[in-house]
Protein backbone atom coordinates (compact mmCIF):
# COMPACT_ATOMS: atom_id res chain seq x y z
CA UNK A 1 0.00 0.00 0.00
CA UNK A 2 1.41 3.38 -1.01
CA UNK A 3 2.14 6.17 1.46
CA UNK A 4 -0.56 8.41 -0.05
CA UNK A 5 -3.12 5.61 0.27
CA UNK A 6 -2.26 5.12 3.94
CA UNK A 7 -2.60 8.88 4.54
CA UNK A 8 -6.02 8.89 2.89
CA UNK A 9 -7.18 5.98 5.05
CA UNK A 10 -5.87 7.71 8.18
CA UNK A 11 -7.70 10.95 7.38
CA UNK A 12 -10.88 9.02 6.58
CA UNK A 13 -10.71 7.23 9.95
CA UNK A 14 -10.07 10.54 11.71
CA UNK A 15 -13.02 12.21 9.97
CA UNK A 16 -15.31 9.32 10.94
CA UNK A 17 -14.13 9.55 14.54
CA UNK A 18 -14.74 13.31 14.64
CA UNK A 19 -18.20 12.81 13.16
CA UNK A 20 -19.03 10.21 15.81
CA UNK A 21 -17.77 12.53 18.57
CA UNK A 22 -19.89 15.36 17.19
CA UNK A 23 -23.05 13.26 17.12
CA UNK A 24 -22.28 11.84 20.56
CA UNK A 25 -21.83 15.27 22.14
CA UNK A 26 -25.16 16.50 20.70
CA UNK A 27 -26.94 13.27 21.75
CA UNK A 28 -25.58 13.44 25.33
CA UNK A 29 -26.83 17.00 25.67
CA UNK A 30 -30.30 15.94 24.53
CA UNK A 31 -30.39 13.23 27.20
CA UNK A 32 -29.88 15.99 29.78
CA UNK A 33 -32.67 18.01 28.15
CA UNK A 34 -35.04 15.04 28.39
CA UNK A 35 -34.24 14.68 32.10
CA UNK A 36 -35.02 18.37 32.61
CA UNK A 37 -38.26 17.81 30.70
CA UNK A 38 -39.16 15.06 33.20
CA UNK A 39 -38.34 17.41 36.07
CA UNK A 40 -40.57 20.12 34.61
CA UNK A 41 -43.51 17.80 33.94
CA UNK A 42 -43.53 16.28 37.44
CA UNK A 43 -43.20 19.74 39.00
CA UNK A 44 -46.13 21.01 36.92
CA UNK A 45 -48.37 18.13 37.98
CA UNK A 46 -47.40 18.64 41.64
CA UNK A 47 -48.04 22.38 41.64
CA UNK A 48 -51.12 22.63 39.38
CA UNK A 49 -53.00 19.36 39.91
CA UNK A 50 -52.18 18.71 43.57
CA UNK A 51 -51.27 22.26 44.74
CA UNK A 52 -47.97 21.02 46.19
CA UNK A 53 -45.69 24.07 45.89
CA UNK A 54 -42.56 22.63 47.51
CA UNK A 55 -39.48 23.48 45.38
CA UNK A 56 -37.09 23.45 48.36
CA UNK A 57 -38.37 20.05 49.54
CA UNK A 58 -38.00 18.64 46.01
CA UNK A 59 -34.38 19.84 45.85
CA UNK A 60 -33.79 18.49 49.36
CA UNK A 61 -34.82 14.99 48.22
CA UNK A 62 -32.26 15.15 45.41
CA UNK A 63 -29.46 16.30 47.73
CA UNK A 64 -30.29 13.46 50.14
CA UNK A 65 -29.97 10.95 47.28
CA UNK A 66 -26.60 12.47 46.28
CA UNK A 67 -25.51 12.23 49.92
CA UNK A 68 -26.54 8.58 50.24
CA UNK A 69 -24.80 7.52 47.02
CA UNK A 70 -21.76 9.77 46.55
CA UNK A 71 -20.94 11.20 49.99
CA UNK A 72 -20.98 7.72 51.52
CA UNK A 73 -18.73 6.55 48.67
CA UNK A 74 -16.20 9.23 49.65
CA UNK A 75 -16.54 8.24 53.32
CA UNK A 76 -15.35 4.67 52.68
CA UNK A 77 -12.45 5.65 50.42
CA UNK A 78 -8.89 5.63 51.67
CA UNK A 79 -6.10 8.19 51.46
CA UNK A 80 -6.35 11.62 49.86
CA UNK A 81 -9.77 10.88 48.30
CA UNK A 82 -11.38 10.18 51.67
CA UNK A 83 -14.24 12.45 52.77
CA UNK A 84 -12.42 13.81 55.82
CA UNK A 85 -9.24 14.48 53.84
CA UNK A 86 -11.21 16.45 51.25
CA UNK A 87 -13.08 18.42 53.91
CA UNK A 88 -9.83 19.24 55.67
CA UNK A 89 -8.31 20.76 52.52
CA UNK A 90 -11.21 22.61 50.87
CA UNK A 91 -14.44 22.34 52.87
CA UNK A 92 -15.24 26.07 52.63
CA UNK A 93 -15.05 26.06 48.83
CA UNK A 94 -17.58 23.26 48.56
CA UNK A 95 -19.77 24.91 51.19
CA UNK A 96 -20.00 28.06 49.05
CA UNK A 97 -20.61 25.98 45.91
CA UNK A 98 -23.39 24.05 47.65
CA UNK A 99 -25.16 27.27 48.69
CA UNK A 100 -24.82 28.65 45.14
CA UNK A 101 -26.37 25.50 43.69
CA UNK A 102 -29.30 25.56 46.13
CA UNK A 103 -30.13 29.21 45.56
CA UNK A 104 -29.81 28.95 41.76
CA UNK A 105 -32.58 26.34 41.74
CA UNK A 106 -34.70 28.31 44.21
CA UNK A 107 -34.51 31.69 42.44
CA UNK A 108 -35.57 30.38 39.02
CA UNK A 109 -38.48 28.37 40.45
CA UNK A 110 -39.56 31.38 42.55
CA UNK A 111 -39.50 33.63 39.46
CA UNK A 112 -42.48 31.79 37.94
CA UNK A 113 -44.68 33.37 40.62
CA UNK A 114 -43.88 36.89 39.39
CA UNK A 115 -43.15 36.86 35.66
CA UNK A 116 -44.21 35.10 32.47
CA UNK A 117 -43.03 31.77 31.16
CA UNK A 118 -41.63 33.51 28.07
CA UNK A 119 -39.56 35.89 30.20
CA UNK A 120 -38.12 33.00 32.19
CA UNK A 121 -37.19 31.13 29.01
CA UNK A 122 -35.48 34.14 27.43
CA UNK A 123 -33.74 35.53 30.51
CA UNK A 124 -32.56 32.07 31.55
CA UNK A 125 -30.34 32.21 28.44
CA UNK A 126 -28.27 34.73 30.43
CA UNK A 127 -26.47 31.68 31.84
CA UNK A 128 -24.67 31.29 28.47
CA UNK A 129 -22.73 34.62 28.49
CA UNK A 130 -22.02 34.07 32.21
CA UNK A 131 -20.47 30.66 31.48
CA UNK A 132 -18.51 32.04 28.52
CA UNK A 133 -17.04 34.93 30.53
CA UNK A 134 -16.18 32.78 33.55
CA UNK A 135 -14.65 30.09 31.31
CA UNK A 136 -12.58 32.75 29.52
CA UNK A 137 -11.17 34.37 32.67
CA UNK A 138 -10.96 31.46 35.13
CA UNK A 139 -10.64 28.32 32.96
CA UNK A 140 -8.71 30.25 30.27
CA UNK A 141 -10.89 28.77 27.52
CA UNK A 142 -10.49 30.51 24.16
CA UNK A 143 -13.22 30.43 21.52
CA UNK A 144 -13.19 30.73 17.74
CA UNK A 145 -15.58 32.58 15.43
CA UNK A 146 -17.59 29.43 14.69
CA UNK A 147 -18.33 29.01 18.41
CA UNK A 148 -19.84 32.49 18.66
CA UNK A 149 -21.84 31.89 15.47
CA UNK A 150 -23.22 28.66 16.96
CA UNK A 151 -24.13 30.43 20.21
CA UNK A 152 -25.96 33.21 18.34
CA UNK A 153 -27.88 30.64 16.24
CA UNK A 154 -28.95 28.78 19.43
CA UNK A 155 -30.17 31.99 21.07
CA UNK A 156 -32.05 32.91 17.88
CA UNK A 157 -33.78 29.53 18.09
CA UNK A 158 -34.73 30.28 21.69
CA UNK A 159 -36.12 33.67 20.62
CA UNK A 160 -38.16 31.92 17.95
CA UNK A 161 -39.69 29.66 20.60
CA UNK A 162 -40.54 32.65 22.81
CA UNK A 163 -42.18 34.34 19.82
CA UNK A 164 -44.25 31.23 19.20
CA UNK A 165 -45.37 31.29 22.85
CA UNK A 166 -46.63 34.85 22.39
CA UNK A 167 -48.45 34.01 19.15
CA UNK A 168 -50.31 31.02 20.62
CA UNK A 169 -50.99 32.83 23.91
CA UNK A 170 -48.90 30.52 26.12
CA UNK A 171 -48.12 33.23 28.69
CA UNK A 172 -49.05 31.45 31.91
CA UNK A 173 -47.27 32.50 35.06
CA UNK A 174 -47.65 36.26 34.68
CA UNK A 175 -47.77 38.21 37.92
CA UNK A 176 -48.00 41.79 39.08
CA UNK A 177 -44.30 42.18 39.88
CA UNK A 178 -42.73 41.26 36.56
CA UNK A 179 -39.52 43.19 37.27
CA UNK A 180 -38.94 41.20 40.46
CA UNK A 181 -39.46 37.95 38.54
CA UNK A 182 -37.06 39.01 35.79
CA UNK A 183 -34.40 39.92 38.35
CA UNK A 184 -34.86 36.56 40.07
CA UNK A 185 -34.30 34.75 36.75
CA UNK A 186 -31.14 36.77 36.04
CA UNK A 187 -29.85 36.06 39.54
CA UNK A 188 -30.57 32.34 39.20
CA UNK A 189 -28.96 32.21 35.74
CA UNK A 190 -25.83 33.89 37.11
CA UNK A 191 -25.59 31.39 39.96
CA UNK A 192 -26.15 28.50 37.53
CA UNK A 193 -23.28 29.80 35.41
CA UNK A 194 -20.94 29.98 38.41
CA UNK A 195 -21.95 26.48 39.51
CA UNK A 196 -21.48 24.99 36.02
CA UNK A 197 -18.00 26.48 35.53
CA UNK A 198 -16.89 25.28 38.97
CA UNK A 199 -18.30 21.86 38.13
CA UNK A 200 -16.34 21.75 34.87
CA UNK A 201 -13.10 22.60 36.66
CA UNK A 202 -13.66 20.02 39.40
CA UNK A 203 -14.62 17.09 37.14
CA UNK A 204 -11.65 17.79 34.85
CA UNK A 205 -9.06 18.24 37.59
CA UNK A 206 -10.40 16.27 40.56
CA UNK A 207 -13.28 13.80 40.19
CA UNK A 208 -16.97 13.54 39.47
CA UNK A 209 -17.60 11.57 42.67
CA UNK A 210 -15.90 14.24 44.78
CA UNK A 211 -18.02 16.99 43.24
CA UNK A 212 -21.31 15.12 43.68
CA UNK A 213 -20.39 13.90 47.16
CA UNK A 214 -19.61 17.41 48.39
CA UNK A 215 -22.74 18.86 46.73
CA UNK A 216 -24.78 16.12 48.40
CA UNK A 217 -23.24 16.85 51.81
CA UNK A 218 -23.57 20.64 51.87
CA UNK A 219 -26.68 20.72 49.68
CA UNK A 220 -28.67 18.45 51.99
CA UNK A 221 -27.49 20.39 55.07
CA UNK A 222 -28.31 23.90 53.85
CA UNK A 223 -31.45 23.00 51.88
CA UNK A 224 -32.68 21.19 55.02
CA UNK A 225 -32.25 24.42 56.99
CA UNK A 226 -34.00 26.42 54.25
CA UNK A 227 -36.79 23.85 54.16
CA UNK A 228 -37.36 24.06 57.92
CA UNK A 229 -37.47 27.87 57.84
CA UNK A 230 -39.38 28.60 54.63
CA UNK A 231 -41.43 25.58 53.56
CA UNK A 232 -42.51 23.54 56.57
CA UNK A 233 -46.06 24.98 56.43
CA UNK A 234 -46.41 24.13 52.74
CA UNK A 235 -45.40 20.52 53.44
CA UNK A 236 -48.20 20.21 56.00
CA UNK A 237 -50.72 21.33 53.35
CA UNK A 238 -49.75 18.63 50.84
CA UNK A 239 -52.61 16.10 50.42
CA UNK A 240 -50.40 13.01 50.56
CA UNK A 241 -51.45 9.94 48.58
CA UNK A 242 -49.82 7.39 46.29
CA UNK A 243 -50.07 9.65 43.22
CA UNK A 244 -48.25 12.51 44.89
CA UNK A 245 -45.69 10.08 46.26
CA UNK A 246 -45.12 8.70 42.76
CA UNK A 247 -44.65 12.23 41.36
CA UNK A 248 -42.08 13.03 44.03
CA UNK A 249 -40.27 9.77 43.23
CA UNK A 250 -40.30 10.60 39.51
CA UNK A 251 -39.02 14.12 40.13
CA UNK A 252 -36.23 12.87 42.41
CA UNK A 253 -35.19 10.18 39.90
CA UNK A 254 -34.94 12.72 37.05
CA UNK A 255 -33.12 15.24 39.22
CA UNK A 256 -30.68 12.63 40.52
CA UNK A 257 -30.08 11.40 36.98
CA UNK A 258 -29.45 14.98 35.80
CA UNK A 259 -26.93 15.70 38.57
CA UNK A 260 -25.19 12.33 38.12
CA UNK A 261 -24.97 12.49 34.33
CA UNK A 262 -24.21 16.18 33.82
CA UNK A 263 -20.56 15.95 35.04
CA UNK A 264 -19.98 13.17 32.51
CA UNK A 265 -21.28 15.35 29.66
CA UNK A 266 -19.43 18.45 30.88
CA UNK A 267 -16.16 16.51 30.97
CA UNK A 268 -16.82 15.17 27.47
CA UNK A 269 -17.77 18.60 26.08
CA UNK A 270 -17.82 21.78 28.22
CA UNK A 271 -20.11 23.82 30.49
CA UNK A 272 -20.93 26.13 27.56
CA UNK A 273 -21.88 23.25 25.23
CA UNK A 274 -24.07 21.70 27.95
CA UNK A 275 -26.00 24.93 28.54
CA UNK A 276 -26.55 25.32 24.80
CA UNK A 277 -27.88 21.75 24.68
CA UNK A 278 -30.29 22.45 27.53
CA UNK A 279 -32.07 25.11 25.45
CA UNK A 280 -34.08 22.30 23.84
CA UNK A 281 -35.49 21.16 27.23
CA UNK A 282 -38.36 23.68 27.06
CA UNK A 283 -39.25 22.38 23.60
CA UNK A 284 -39.41 18.77 24.81
CA UNK A 285 -41.68 19.94 27.64
CA UNK A 286 -43.82 21.75 25.08
CA UNK A 287 -44.12 18.71 22.81
CA UNK A 288 -45.23 16.64 25.82
CA UNK A 289 -47.64 19.43 26.80
CA UNK A 290 -49.32 19.21 23.39
CA UNK A 291 -50.66 15.79 24.42
CA UNK A 292 -50.83 16.08 28.21
CA UNK A 293 -52.01 19.68 28.70
CA UNK A 294 -53.49 20.41 25.24
CA UNK A 295 -51.13 23.27 24.42
CA UNK A 296 -51.65 25.04 21.09
CA UNK A 297 -49.14 24.14 18.39
CA UNK A 298 -47.18 26.48 16.13
CA UNK A 299 -44.81 25.60 13.30
CA UNK A 300 -42.37 28.05 14.87
CA UNK A 301 -41.73 25.48 17.62
CA UNK A 302 -40.30 23.02 15.09
CA UNK A 303 -38.29 25.81 13.47
CA UNK A 304 -36.94 26.75 16.91
CA UNK A 305 -35.97 23.14 17.70
CA UNK A 306 -34.03 22.61 14.48
CA UNK A 307 -32.42 26.08 14.71
CA UNK A 308 -31.06 25.23 18.17
CA UNK A 309 -29.78 21.87 16.91
CA UNK A 310 -28.00 23.60 14.01
CA UNK A 311 -26.38 25.98 16.49
CA UNK A 312 -25.27 23.03 18.63
CA UNK A 313 -23.70 21.29 15.64
CA UNK A 314 -21.89 24.50 14.66
CA UNK A 315 -20.56 25.01 18.18
CA UNK A 316 -19.46 21.38 18.59
CA UNK A 317 -17.88 21.09 15.13
CA UNK A 318 -14.64 22.83 16.17
CA UNK A 319 -12.44 22.59 19.25
CA UNK A 320 -12.10 25.26 21.84
CA UNK A 321 -8.61 25.60 23.27
CA UNK A 322 -7.16 26.42 26.67
CA UNK A 323 -4.26 28.82 27.12
CA UNK A 324 -2.63 27.69 30.35
CA UNK A 325 -0.32 30.41 31.65
CA UNK A 326 1.38 29.11 34.82
CA UNK A 327 1.61 32.65 36.18
CA UNK A 328 -2.14 33.11 36.42
CA UNK A 329 -3.68 29.62 36.40
CA UNK A 330 -5.25 28.84 39.79
CA UNK A 331 -4.90 25.38 41.32
CA UNK A 332 -7.92 24.04 43.20
CA UNK A 333 -6.23 20.80 44.13
CA UNK A 334 -4.18 21.51 47.26
CA UNK A 335 -3.55 25.10 48.39
CA UNK A 336 -1.17 23.90 51.10
CA UNK A 337 1.15 22.13 48.66
CA UNK A 338 4.67 23.25 47.79
CA UNK A 339 5.10 26.27 45.56
CA UNK A 340 7.19 25.93 42.43
CA UNK A 341 9.27 28.99 41.65
CA UNK A 342 9.38 29.77 37.96
CA UNK A 343 12.57 31.19 36.47
CA UNK A 344 12.56 34.98 36.36
CA UNK A 345 14.63 35.24 33.20
CA UNK A 346 13.21 35.02 29.71
CA UNK A 347 9.73 35.60 28.39
CA UNK A 348 7.17 33.03 29.45
CA UNK A 349 4.79 31.93 26.74
CA UNK A 350 1.49 30.32 27.68
CA UNK A 351 1.08 26.74 26.53
CA UNK A 352 -1.94 25.96 24.40
CA UNK A 353 -3.91 22.74 24.76
CA UNK A 354 -6.79 21.88 22.46
CA UNK A 355 -9.77 20.25 24.13
CA UNK A 356 -13.21 18.92 23.24
CA UNK A 357 -13.82 17.93 19.62
CA UNK A 358 -12.09 18.42 16.31
CA UNK A 359 -8.77 17.59 14.68
CA UNK A 360 -6.68 20.35 16.21
CA UNK A 361 -4.68 18.68 18.96
CA UNK A 362 -1.27 19.69 20.08
CA UNK A 363 1.03 18.17 22.67
CA UNK A 364 2.73 20.79 24.78
CA UNK A 365 4.77 20.42 27.96
CA UNK A 366 2.90 21.70 31.00
CA UNK A 367 4.24 23.19 34.20
CA UNK A 368 2.47 21.41 37.01
CA UNK A 369 1.88 23.08 40.34
CA UNK A 370 1.28 20.64 43.16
Amino acid sequence: MSHSRRCQDFHQIQENSNRRDLLLSVALGQVLSLLICGIGLTSKYLSEDFHANTPVFQSFLNYILLFLVYTTTLAVRQGEENLLAILKRRWWKYMILGIIDIEANYLVVKAYQYTTLTSVQLLDCFVIPVVILLSWFFLLVRYKAVHFIGIVVCILGMGCMAGADVLVGRQQGAGENKLIGDLLVLGGATLYGISNVCEEYIVRNLSRVEFLGMIGLFGSFFSGIQLAIMEHKELLKVPWDWQIGLLYVGFSACMFGLYSFMPVVIKKTSATAVNLSLLTADLYSLFCGLFLFHYKFSGLYLLSFFTILVGLVLYSSTSTYVAQDPRVYKQFRNPSGPVVDLPATGQLEPSVTYTSLGQETEEEPHIRVA
